[in-house]
């Protein structure tokens, strides 16, 4: 054996095959002779579901941040989702959202992208990527019951597969990907590391779910947005169009307490026209439903402040949500957790010393406020939300962002501003630096629009919908 020293760990353990593992295995590929990947259900062939992930029955998709960060990870990782049949969304050129403060213009100038697919889809690509590396290997049906080692080191896993064996599995680095079922903070304690502390924000939002048959061709379709207004009276709602893969449409619809969506498909479009406008309920009209509707709850913002722990062990990690999860309404999951795996990948790099785990976990942490300030920013707004109330501060700092909002309606470096920060491309305190300042003090340069923009080629196809079908001769 050579005596050069190794670049990384010898043996990495990831735990969870969800895209946060696989993001993760990327991410250590290079600094590990080997990866092996522990997830308690089946890994699909293909795009199909994924037993244990409810929320791919909702819509999904990647910011400008996101997908950057899954390229550098998995080069070719967008091209091959696209050639799968994935949509590049140009921000806002390609979107038609109507904000409390408006409706956004469809800037010609796009100055982000978003990714559009279903959640399947993206996992099949991803997972395709990843476990082509004769480095990486999967082994299904097998859970991770505890963390080996001490409180200054883990050195390795249990794991327990389906028929009760248990086996441990020596590695120099473990990596929690496990999501919101976590198993570490009850691991840590086991261990005599308590003190963690933890942030619940919770809207109460409910997530219905559907996929339709798109009524016009869905290349260069845009995004339909209508977005919840937390300064109207009564519940809030909201939902979504994306364009995905196969000429369809993934809707999801969602309300908080007291009027939130169900499962009954005869009430889904129902409930669409519920919304502060009905531009959804009248495209759905014409569409073709193709499957049942699915209802989660779990919409909860949760974080652990893993990184302010004291002692922290060396040989430990966690990414994705198992340190934070998000409402899904912001869309930001998956692209926070692709930007954690590579903040992983850049510690990883300056090579194993004592303390490179806590250096992660910060680094990960640092990849996580911007999106924990977008959701948590605007969820305390409602008033059904429990976890953290709306202080003198936070009242002042939402009615400063619905400002630059309605000036984003009608002013392009508004606009931009906001989608930098959306895209997760820029921190939110950038928001309050001179030149937003500025464009917010002077408000929209162009008058408010009074309804949805769309092309003339996208209104000619809305116009044909509206047309009675031809009698045969």
């Amino acid at each position: 054996m050579s005596d050069t020293p190794r670049r990384g760990p010898y043996r990495a353990v990831v735990i969870g095959g969800s895209i946060a593992g696989m993001l993760a295995a990327a991410a250590l590929k290079e600094h590990a002779d080997s990866v092996e990947i522990i997830e308690a259900h089946e890994l699909p062939e293909g795009p199909q579901p994924r037993t244990g992930v409810p929320q791919a029955a909702h819509i999904h998709f990647l910011q400008t941040g996101g997908v950057e960060a899954f390229d550098a990870l998995l080069p070719g990782t967008t091209a091959l989702l696209l050639a799968a049949g994935a949509h590049r969304i140009p921000v806002t050129t390609n979107m038609v959202i109507y904000s409390p403060e408006g409706w956004y213009r469809r800037w010609k100038r796009a100055t982000h992208h978003l990714i559009t697919a279903s959640r399947d889809l993206t996992d099949h690509i991803v997972r395709g990527q990843v476990l082509k590396d004769p480095r990486i290997s999967a082994r299904t049906h097998t859970r991770a019951v505890a963390l080996l080692g001490t409180h200054r080191h883990i050195t390795g896993v249990r794991v327990r597969t389906a028929d009760g064996t248990e086996t441990d599995l020596p590695a120099d680095l473990v990596i929690d990907a496990s999501g919101r079922a976590s198993r570490t903070p009850h691991w840590l304690a086991r261990l005599g590391i308590t003190g963690l502390t933890e942030d619940r924000i919770d809207s109460g939002l409910v997530y219905a779910s559907r996929f339709y048959r798109a009524p016009v061709p869905t290349h260069d379709w845009p995004v339909i947005g209508v977005q919840a207004d937390p300064g109207r009276p009564g519940p809030a709602n909201s939902g979504g169009i994306l364009p995905i893969e196969g000429d369809r449409w993934h809707v999801s619809l969602m309300g908080a307490p007291g009027a939130h969506p169900t499962s009954d498909p005869d009430t889904f479009e129902t409930y669409a026209r519920t919304l502060r406008h009905p531009i959804m309920a009248d495209l759905l009209a014409h569409a073709e439903p193709l499957t049942d509707v699915k209802v989660t709850h779990s919409t909860t913002n949760r974080r652990h402040y893993y990184e302010r722990l004291t002692p922290w062990p060396d040989g430990l990690v966690l990414l994705g949500d198992s340190v934070a999860a998000f409402n899904p309404s912001y869309g930001h999951g998956m692209s926070v957790a692709a930007q954690g795996a590579l903040a992983l990948r850049d510690v990883l790099a300056t090579g194993p010393t004592p303390g490179t785990a806590r250096r992660a976990q910060r680094a990960i942490a640092k990849t996580i406020d911007p999106a924990w300030a977008l959701a948590v920013g605007s969820d305390i707004h409602f008033p059904t939300t429990t976890g953290k109330p709306a202080n003198p501060a936070d009242r002042l700092l939402h009615r400063y962002i619905s400002r630059l909002s309605r000036t984003a309606t009608g002013s392009f470096h508004a606009a931009t501003a906001l989608t930098d920060v959306l895209a997760l491309k820029s921190p939110p305190t950038s928001l309050a630096h001179p030149p937003a300042l500025l464009t917010a003090l002077l408000g929209p340069l162009r008058p408010q629009l009074t309804g949805p923009q769309f092309t003339p080629a996208e209104r000619r196809l809305l116009d044909n919908l509206k047309q009675p079908p031809t009698s045969p001769d």
